[in-house]
Parts: C-alpha cells; structure tokens; sequence
C-alpha cells in the first residue's frame, strides 16, 4: 500500500473527504508536497505557524533543548528551564494581574482548567459562554461550544452552562452572583472572523466585576499578534480574569496555558492538593520553541505590520461573488452565497498553489489566517488565484 492508502486505512478519519495533501516540507508560508509542488499557506496550521513554518531561530532553540533533556517531569518538584523562562517572557507582556501561568498541552486542555479554576475561586457552578463559540473538542470544552450541532451526538455534557448571544446587551443581563464565569472569544473565530462591540466588553468586563464573576477570555486563535495587537483584548480596553492561549503559543510545537493571577491559581494546590496536573504539559521542548517564536514576534514587531496587510488584502479581495469580507487583523472570512460555491472556490485555491478552507460555524466563508510573516507578493499571488477561483 501506498501512503494515502495507509493514512486511510490506520489514521482515524474525521471526515469522509479529506485533504489528503501530502506534505513533505514547510518553509517561511510555503508548503511543499511530495510532487514538489507549492502551496501559498492561508492557514498557517488554523493560525498556529503566526512566525513562519519552521522559523530558524525556533528550529535552533529547539535542538539546543535537545541536548538537554527532553520530558522528566513537568508538573512535579523540577525547575525547568524552558518552562520557567517562556512563563517570565509571557508575564513581562501581560497586564500585571495575568502573573501565573500553567502550561497545558493543547488550547482544550486550558479551557477544562480554566473552568476547574473558575468552580473551584468562585465556589459556583453556572458558567456562561456565546453561540458560535468554539472552544475545542474535550468533554468540557465540547459543553460550552456554541453549536448544538457539534454537541448533540456527544450528550450528556456539563450541566449549568447557558449558551447566549455574542454581542448581546441581553446576554450581559443575564450574568449573576451564580455565574462562576463568562468564557467568550475575543474574536469569535470559527463563527467566520466576528469581532465584537468595544462597547459591549467593556460592559461586560464590568458586569462580571459587578457580579464576581471571572472573565475568562479566549484568544487560542487571537492571540499572539494575529489581530493587529500582540494580544486581542488590547483592541478593546479591558483586561480578563483569565487569558486561554494556544495554537501559535507553542512555535509550531503542541502547547497550550491558562493565565491568571497568583492568588487564584494557587487554589489548585491544597483541598485537594494537585488540583490540576497534567503529564506532558508545559514540555520542556514545546516551552524552547514557544519562547523562540514570542522573541521572533516581540523583537520583529511582526505584528506592527498586520493592519497593512489586512488592508492590501481587502482592496485586492473585490468579487461579485464575495458578498462580505469580515476581517479582523490577518484575519478574514470571505463570504460567499453558500457552502457549494466556497467549497468548489477551496477546491480550485488548492489546485492553483493556495491551501485554505472554511469554518466550522460558517461553511460559506473562506478562511484567511496566513502567517504573520508572508509578504506582500505572496499575498498578492494568493489573492489574484482567489479572484481566478471565483472565476471557475
């Protein structure tokens, strides 16, 4: 059997039509498949690869971890070096009461530990979260996506979450002295790039301070320079309880965290002790290539260059069959009439040299999340086979 063959065969399948592209190497915001053909990457691994595939100064930090050592213990009685020295980086750029920091595996694995920590500082249960939302796929996280779609096959799930509107001054009345947490996207990303009011989270920054509730906000995809700011709840003036990090946390690497202040996170230690571990997260080699990348985007300022570029896309991103660019950053959802036409657009983008895709909550729109890095020719030759797309 060949490849393809054995990837059918012994990979478990979520879809019945994947891709299927087989990639040999990755470079900068190029990916290569095994016939040596080019593809112009718009998804830069759903917005984790924000500093460039396989960025020389990420590949070097993680072979100098090499020489170290690879997993010993991470949550136990060890000072490592990568993990202690990536979570002083992250705090040195955050507001001062995001100071403490646990490292988990994957952006699931920190939204299950941020609504353990908000029961846990709250001693209530109610936790609110937004239609359209996406979260991830464990258990807990899959209760407070917002799709009944994705949950319905997998009920039982957790009880006491509501599931409100995004944007809604309607949903901020509904938050109370029995609401253990408010978890939003800063960004709602897989609802198609909807960003919402200034006015509406600063207002319901303030309900929850109101109500003591904690605010835990998602940026597994919006963080990490992909809005325009280093981090997306800069664009609107507040501050959360509780940051969710992800995606482009780890370099390129599997990492994941949930931040919040000391003296709330501390709660995990006693009654009971070890109120949240973990085997693998934080690993030294993911904390390594995770630090490398921040240093990449902190020193370059890659993100000083993201609003020109969203900028030049949407002056370029002109169709009759696009009815609406929803943009946020490097960051856009091209929306088309339905599924079929953008799915048949997808599909001629792959076949000219440009991987992209949809979203789970908007299959009609297009998915544009490149790395931070591509340049403004790759961007240009990627929009023109858009267009061309549009065209088929």
């Amino acid at each position: 059997m060949n490849q393809r063959e054995l990837f059918l065969r012994h990979v478990a399948q979520t879809s019945s039509a994947p891709l299927g592209l087989e990639i040999v190497k990755a470079d900068g915001c190029v990916l290569y498949d095994i016939a040596g053909k080019e593809y112009i990457d718009l998804i830069g691994g759903i917005s984790v690869a924000n500093t460039g595939h396989r960025h020389p100064k990420v590949i070097q930090a993680i072979r100098d971890q090499l020489d170290h050592y690879l997993h010993i213990m991470v949550y136990g009685e060890f000072v490592e070096s990568p993990q202690v020295q990536y979570a002083k980086l992250l705090t040195d750029h955050l507001p001062s009461s995001l100071n403490s920091i646990y490292f988990t595996n994957s952006g699931a694995e920190a939204v299950e530990g941020a609504m353990k920590l908000a029961k846990r500082v709250t001693n209530r249960t109610q936790i609110i979260a937004f239609k359209n939302s996406y979260h991830g796929s464990t258990q807990g996280a899959l209760s407070i996506i917002g799709d009944e779609y994705w949950r319905n096959a997998f009920r039982p799930l957790l009880p006491g979450v509501l599931h409100l509107d995004y944007n809604s001054a309607e949903s901020i009345a509904m938050i109370n002295e029995e609401t253990a947490c408010v978890i939003a996207e800063t960004v709602q990303a897989e609802a198609g790039i909807i960003a919402p009011n200034k006015d509406w989270m600063q207002a319901l920054r303030k309900k929850c301070t109101a109500t003591g509730t904690l605010l835990v906000l998602d940026e597994i995809q919006a963080g990490f320079g992909r809005t325009g700011k280093l981090w997306g709840f800069e664009n609107f003036g507040l501050e959360p309880d509780v940051l969710l990090l992800g995606k482009a946390l780890g370099g390129g690497m599997p990492l994941g965290a949930f931040i919040s202040d000391k003296q709330l996170m501390d709660s995990f230690t006693d009654n009971p002790v070890l109120g949240h571990i973990t085997t693998f997260g934080g690993h030294p080699v993911s904390c390594a290539a995770g630090m490398a990348a921040m240093l990449v985007l902190t020193d370059e300022k890659l993100y000083e260059e993201v609003k020109q570029k969203e900028e030049m896309l949407k002056s370029l991103l002109v169709h009759e069959k696009i009815k609406t660019v929803h943009s946020f950053g490097l960051w856009m959802a091209l929306e088309f009439d339905s599924f079929e036409t953008n799915k048949r657009i997808i599909d001629s983008c792959i076949e000219k040299g440009v991987l992209t895709d949809w979203f789970l909550f908007a299959p009609n729109c297009l998915r544009i999340s490149p790395p931070l890095t591509i340049s403004n020719e790759q961007l240009g030759k990627a929009a023109e086979i858009i267009l061309q797309s549009c065209e088929a």
